[in-house]
């Protein structure tokens, strides 16, 4: 059986000698992996949908648990992403924080939307575009982020406060034994939520508190958020 979908390629391996097996976002069947046949050859017509942030829509053949890649057409490649290191490691963190939290057989529409919209981000050079992704999709997951008045006292953090890794919020220093936030991360990560954005260390300080947050809600992060953080800022 055949059926069709569109779907963002969110890791690809080699697989014997011509082949790639490619792991799939995909709307209604959430992650699923599967085999690309002959594409590592030379000239091979479906190269360029078994590479990594591919968006196409892609021919499925289904036999059993198993699937086989038989057609794509392409959406989108964000090609531009390679031009950029910084914007490709931030891309590999969409993809990799998007593999993490999403289960094979879990609905995925609204996370496809929201990486694919990630990614075009970075390719125009928007540089909170990964801290907007990590909210999105913590909150898609059941693990969201506030940022407004603090859940204990319901007073407006200010100076120095905490994050609660327990309620996913800043709380004031005196409220809880939370995580030491600065204002400037608060500020950042409520003007992203709030549909604003931010730039330079706010952004840096929102994804260092945020690499921490998806760490103790999911055991595991993206492994490029480290060279990604570098990237933004060599000094730290």
């Amino acid at each position: 059986m055949e059926f069709t979908t569109d779907a963002l390629v969110l890791r690809s391996a080699d697989y014997g000698e011509n082949d790639r097996i490619v792991t799939l976002l995909t709307a209604k069947r959430g992650k699923l992996s599967a085999v690309m046949k002959g594409v590592k050859k030379a000239g091979a017509r479906l190269n360029f949908a078994s590479r990594p942030f591919c968006f196409a829509e892609y021919v499925l053949a289904e036999k059993g648990p198993r699937y086989t890649v038989t057609g794509a057409s392409l959406y989108d490649g964000f090609f531009s992403l390679s031009e950029d290191i910084a914007a490709l490691y931030g891309a590999a963190c969409v993809t990799q924080a998007a593999d993490i939290l999403l289960y094979e057989g879990m609905a995925g529409g609204p996370l496809l939307v929201s990486a694919v919209h990630a990614l075009g981000e970075l390719s125009e050079g928007k540089g909170d575009a990964v801290v907007r992704f990590f909210l999105e999709a913590l909150s898609l997951a059941g693990y969201p982020v506030t940022a407004g008045e603090c859940p204990v006292c319901g007073a407006i953090p200010h100076g120095r406060m905490r994050f609660d890794m327990d309620r996913g919020a800043f709380t004031c220093d005196a409220c809880s034994e939370g995580v030491p936030a600065s204002e400037t991360t608060y500020l950042a990560i409520s003007s992203v939520l709030g549909g604003g954005s931010c730039a330079g260390d706010g952004c840096l300080r929102a994804l260092r508190l945020l690499g921490a947050y998806f760490l103790v809600k999911t055991d595991s992060r993206p492994q490029s958020l480290g060279e990604y953080l570098r990237l933004l800022h060599p000094l730290h």
